[in-house]
């Protein structure tokens, strides 16, 4: 497994290792998950909830029926029901980091059973490898191959190569149901440590910098678990009419500033959130005038929308640090591995997130958002500011660093009875300085270059109607006191109740 390749858009093409190499401590998840300590702090593999361990989360579940564990989980990002459904529903978490996204996990942390941090992605490598965060006593990764110093990642890559770094020990289940092949999309890098880190050296979204594999020390290697468990594919709902209407209004949004714009007409690169309306948002790219050889895709996830631009010919590349994609998503990557490896590439969440690699690229950022305020202030995880949804995730690593940063997001929820424009956020993710453009399935407010109140009549106007005449009387009593930003708290709060 060579590990440096030079800067080139060849995906590796070595011969692919067995699933297991050489004299290594193959053994029953049961017996790795009793070497755990049980107070020990686990890193995880995963992101997008694919790429994560399973079968030795399910025997830490196990476990936990007979001990008492008390276990700190960092992971990437989201992972699945094995860590974040049956290990926090045992009782074995009692601390989780930085991201969750299932109802068993989300209902933990609301009712703080399990302390929850919410972190930007971009930096949780650095905050572990220091043991800023976390000091993981072991890190347990999903692998589609592994030898005696080195393991090919599955499904994502995430922050696999700095927690397998920063660990003590090392548990690698190697999962059959997997090809080996996804090794060909791979490209593994890490920066050294500061004061002695060099520039990324990536100067486009389809080069390769690194390799298929992730290196650690032997002694590091504490078992190795075989497994044929394939993990729960994304389920994207169908889109929606106010799905399609936003994704409109977006298209129309980028072709007036490709034209406008030097940095977007160059090479337009976007970034999605994951999700079904991120998902959606892809699809509606499709025959418009930005499809073509010069399209680019630079974030974190690559979902179905994008295999279908690349099967289509309307995008050139996709890079990101993993693949949350459907069952059929699946079926078809796995089927043209080697065709896909051309124009996929997975890297590091260190390196697909990092603010100077996304200003590098020229990315126009769209990510959506559970509200925003009349301000521009936005709130990505929290309802009525107090209970967690899923997590910031790398919304923020690309919002900080894009060359515009877009929200996209449905005018209202609960079936229309409740406004996402609101007077005022009741949690603030990202604030009025990282927004450029807010999209809803109303029109398209651009942000730029306006005061507040100017703002805040601008998403009016993207507001659904129904709740325009509200929002502009509360602007009017707003402004009545006066103020450079200015609110009347009592009515603004009113709005959540």
């Amino acid at each position: 497994m060579t590990a440096d390749r030079g800067r080139d858009r060849r995906p590796w093409e070595g011969d692919l290792p067995p699933r297991v190499e050489g004299d290594l401590p193959v053994t029953e998840a049961e017996r790795a998950a009793d070497t755990v300590a049980a107070d020990a702090t686990l890193a995880v593999s995963g992101f997008g909830s694919v790429g994560y361990p399973k079968r030795v989360p399910l025997a830490l579940a196990a476990r936990a029926e007979r001990d008492d564990l008390s276990l700190t989980v960092v992971s990437g990002g989201s992972t699945g029901g094995e860590i974040d459904t049956e290990m926090v529903a045992a009782g074995a978490v009692a601390r989780r980091l930085p991201y969750q996204a299932t109802e068993t996990a989300r209902a933990a942390a609301n009712d703080r059973s399990m302390a929850f941090q919410d972190r930007h992605i971009v930096g949780m490598s650095d905050e572990v490898v220091f043991g800023r965060t976390a000091d993981p006593d072991v890190a347990v990764v999903e692998a589609v191959a592994v030898g005696p110093d080195w393991l090919v990642p599955s499904l994502s890559i995430g922050q696999t190569p700095a927690y397998v770094a920063a660990a003590d020990e090392l548990i690698v289940e190697v999962n059959a149901a997997q090809p080996r092949e996804l090794a060909r999309l791979h490209d593994v890098y890490r920066q050294a440590a500061p004061p002695d880190r060099a520039p990324i050296p990536l100067t486009a979204p389809g080069e390769r910098v690194g390799g298929p594999a992730v290196r650690f020390p032997p002694e590091k290697l504490r078992a190795v678990v075989r497994t044929d468990r394939a993990g729960d594919p994304y389920d994207f709902r169908e889109p929606t009419a106010a799905d399609e209407a936003i994704a409109d209004n977006l298209v129309d949004f980028l072709v007036a500033e490709r034209e406008r714009d030097p940095v977007v007409d160059a090479a337009p690169t976007l970034q999605f959130g994951v999700g079904s309306l991120g998902n959606a948002l892809m699809a509606g790219l499709a025959d418009s005038p930005l499809a073509g050889s010069d399209l680019r895709y630079f974030g974190e996830v690559i979902q179905d929308g994008l295999l279908d631009l690349l099967d289509a010919g309307d995008l050139a590349v996709a890079s990101a640090t993993s693949l949350a994609l459907s069952a059929t998503g699946q079926e078809r990557l796995y089927e043209s591995l080697r065709r896909y490896a051309r124009d996929v590439v997975l890297r590091p969440s260190a390196v697909s997130n990092h603010p100077g690699v996304v200003d590098r690229m020229g990315v126009v950022a769209v990510n959506s958002a559970a509200s925003v305020d009349l301000y521009g202030h936005v709130n990505s995880t929290h309802v009525r500011g107090s209970r967690v949804l899923n997590g910031v995730g790398g919304s923020a690593d690309f919002n900080r660093s894009a060359h515009v940063t877009v929200v996209a997001l449905p005018s209202t929820a609960a079936g229309g009875d409740v406004s996402r424009v609101v007077p005022k956020a009741t949690h603030v993710d990202h604030t009025e300085h990282d927004v450029d453009c807010v999209v809803t399935e109303h029109g398209v407010a651009d942000l730029r270059g306006t005061a507040p109140v100017e703002r805040a009549r601008r998403l009016v106007g993207v507001a659904h109607p129904e709740f325009r005449p509200d929002l502009e009387t509360y602007l009017e009593r707003a402004t009545e006191s006066g103020g450079h930003q200015p609110h009347d708290l009592e009515t603004a709060f009113d709005w959540h109740s």
